[in-house]
């Protein structure tokens, strides 16, 4: 990533497009998946379902039989004495038809993926060197799954009451770099060869852009992991200091950065804030040299995405992260990246006529 969609494009544009519209909703389907994905952090529902069937599992509960024997296997994993002791079946269906519809939703994706791609190849409607890629996609989507259980499974060990922030933040970078890839290729498939003539140096801002978007959901990703949210729930000081107490005191020093509380809560909100100051910047100094097309649509769809994030997230934080806000924080995250993605692809260097 990036690719080059000079290889790939099949000779009729209308199949193009087709198969541009066909990604674009898988892209949408995977921003709901992590949509999900943090609903059910939120709310603590992601370890009520102790077992990985990936056939099986699409059939919920059939009978309170089923229903007795799944709510067994919870109340012995470390989550419902510590968290949830006594909240009885009725509680435990709350949190498990989220996570239950978080894995149902992981398997429509993959339907929607696979029977597209077989029939859209069998066609011939997708460029000959496009279908390698896509098909290696389907492969890293179907791993994910794995990486799911394997970060639920991190929440059954003892005295666990949540999953290993580290895998959490696996789990999230791969839903990324698929996310990532379809909508490059959806972008290729949509806008073709570039043609415009855009200012010196954008393509380096547009890299920039996307690098510190990533790295910022990344750093998100710990802070979610380790529920630094529900802390320091004032802006823009941290318990009434810039720079928190406590916050290099883990050694050696790199695990403040992804295991201290102060220090992870911190570090998410200068990179946010670095986010927005650089995404401003660039929208002063490039959109009135940009004439219209994806690059000036794509900077405007960035710059309002980033603006409208971080005032979510700061009232995200002094609300005390509601699930409706952390999850909307979330999503908005992976706008934001998209834009900056739209934008990179915008700058691609044009092919030789």
């Amino acid at each position: 990533m990036p690719f080059d969609d000079r290889l790939i494009a099949p000779l009729d544009p209308l199949a193009r497009r087709r198969v541009a519209l066909w990604l674009f909703a898988m892209c949408f389907m995977i921003l709901v998946m992590i949509g999900l994905g943090g609903a059910t952090r939120l709310t603590g529902s992601g370890l009520s379902i102790m077992e990985w069937a990936p056939i099986m599992g699409a059939l919920p509960p059939l009978s309170e039989t089923e229903w007795q024997r799944l709510f067994g296997l919870y109340q012995k994993i470390p989550q419902y004495d510590l968290v949830n002791q006594g909240f009885g079946i009725e509680g435990f269906k709350r949190i498990f038809w989220l996570e239950w519809s978080h894995r149902l939703w992981g398997r429509l994706i993959g339907l929607a993926f696979i029977v597209p791609l077989v029939w859209l190849t069998w066609k011939g409607a997708i460029g000959r060197r496009l279908v390698p890629r896509l098909f290696v996609l389907f492969v890293l989507g179907g791993l994910q799954g794995a990486v799911g259980w394997f970060m639920v499974a991190s929440g059954f060990f003892a005295d666990s009451t949540a999953v290993s922030p580290y895998r959490l933040v696996i789990h999230l970078a791969l839903a990324l770099a698929l996310y990532v890839a379809l909508l490059w290729t959806a972008l290729g498939e949509w806008h073709g060869e570039r043609r415009e003539i855009l200012p010196e140096g954008i393509r380096q801002t547009a890299w920039g852009l996307v690098v510190l978007s990533a790295i910022t959901i990344l750093a998100g990703g710990f802070v979610a992991g380790l529920k630094a949210g529900f802390t320091y729930n004032t802006f823009p000081l941290m318990d009434g200091r810039l720079v928190p107490a406590g916050y290099a005191d883990m050694a050696p020093f790199w695990r403040n950065l992804t295991e201290n509380i102060p220090a992870v809560q911190f570090d998410h909100r200068l990179l946010a804030t670095l986010t927005l100051v650089v995404v401003l910047g660039a929208a002063l100094r490039l959109l009135p040299r940009l004439g219209p097309g994806p690059a000036s649509n794509a900077l405007f769809a960035l710059t309002l995405a980033t603006m409208a994030q971080y005032a979510l997230g700061i009232t995200t934080l002094l609300w005390v992260v509601p699930v409706a806000l952390g999850t909307a924080h979330q999503v908005l995250a992976v706008l934001v990246l998209s834009a900056a993605i739209a934008l990179l692809h915008a700058t691609r260097a044009p092919s030789a006529e």
